[in-house]
């Protein structure tokens, strides 16, 4: 994506994430950016947390292509050994049903699991919390025990909505209950939390650390999702994932949707590195119709493995990243 609006120069002020403390000089390769004080930039000015999100975007773009990839080519070393060494080598896919029935989320369920699935998140939040709720207690139903099933609202109830819900799948089977209410009302997480036995999540309540340990103080969740275009790349991931571990609470990783094999790869080193991945891992090219790697991550029996090589360990398709860039 080629990225019209945007002050580069304030940008390259604001990253430093080269080991010998310069400015990567990749980052104007990486984004094209155009300066156009009177345009975009002069909105998003006045938006301060968008414009701290787009700078945590930057820095895990920029993390992942300039530094830890290049630095461990260089080294002929896996991004996993400079995150702290492998613990894993693959690592449980949460398949997402979202087929909007009943009869649908089972179809697909019950395929994934003959496949070997193992790890599932029923989407919910759009229609009425007792249809979902139907819905999920029918899909736990049918794919049995010994196996991780979560859901997930995000951000799709109200407080009222949301305690009907997990009301009405209370002893179904269901590991976790990811953002059921808005991330932003704290409050309310945890009086849901309070209100059932049934762990609840966030994600798109967590942008940074602080987020993290507010949750936890204020026993608003068990857990939660780490996603790099959040926290500013591979390391803010490892620290927070570490934190989680300390504090006793589960992690789930992910990427957002419809990101890249390479997006995908660097998940998966982290899955590598990080002390527990209980709640498995959320990786989303493998619902796109095509990638900008060569050969992406690995999905076999249900389980993403931890790709081998030096770097990120994929390769970037340069015709397909021409073929799909967009400027916007």
């Amino acid at each position: 994506v080629e990225v019209s609006g945007l002050p580069a120069e304030q940008l390259s002020k604001d990253i430093d994430l080269s080991p010998t403390g310069q400015r990567p000089a990749l980052l104007l390769q990486l984004v094209n950016l155009q300066t156009d004080r009177d345009g975009l930039a002069g909105q998003l000015a006045s938006m301060r947390e968008e414009i701290e999100t787009s700078r945590k975007r930057i820095r895990s773009l920029v993390q992942v292509a300039a530094e830890l990839d290049a630095l461990g080519k260089a080294l002929g070393k896996p991004v996993y050994e400079l995150l702290g060494g492998k613990k894993r080598s693959r690592v449980p896919v949460l398949w997402l049903l979202g087929t909007g029935s009943v009869d649908g989320d089972i179809a697909e369920a019950l395929a994934k699991k003959a496949a070997g699935f193992v790890a599932y998140k029923v989407k919910v939040g759009v229609g009425d919390p007792k249809d979902d709720a139907l819905r999920t207690r029918k899909v736990c139903e049918a794919l049995g025990k010994g196996l991780l099933i979560s859901s997930d609202a995000n951000q799709g109830y109200s407080l009222e909505q949301a305690l009907t819900y997990v009301k009405a799948v209370d002893g179904s089977g269901l590991d976790f209950f990811e953002q059921p209410i808005s991330g932003h009302n704290i409050e309310g997480m945890t009086k849901l939390a309070a209100a059932t036995s049934i762990p609840i999540g966030f994600d798109e309540g967590l942008h940074s650390i602080e987020d993290l340990l507010m949750h936890h103080e204020r026993k608003a969740a068990r857990g939660c999702s780490l996603k790099t275009i959040k926290l500013g790349g591979l390391k803010g991931v490892m620290h927070a994932a570490e934190l989680c571990e300390k504090l006793g609470m589960q992690v789930n990783l992910a990427c957002k949707v419809a990101e890249s094999g390479i997006a995908a790869a660097s998940l998966m080193h982290i899955a590598a590195a990080v002390p527990q991945v209980a709640w498995g891992v959320s990786i989303s090219n493998q619902y796109l119709a095509d990638d900008i790697v060569r050969a992406t991550v690995k999905v076999v029996d249900g389980h993403a493995e931890v790709p081998g090589g030096v770097g990120l360990g994929v390769e970037v398709d340069e015709a397909k990243v021409r073929k799909y860039t967009r400027t916007i």
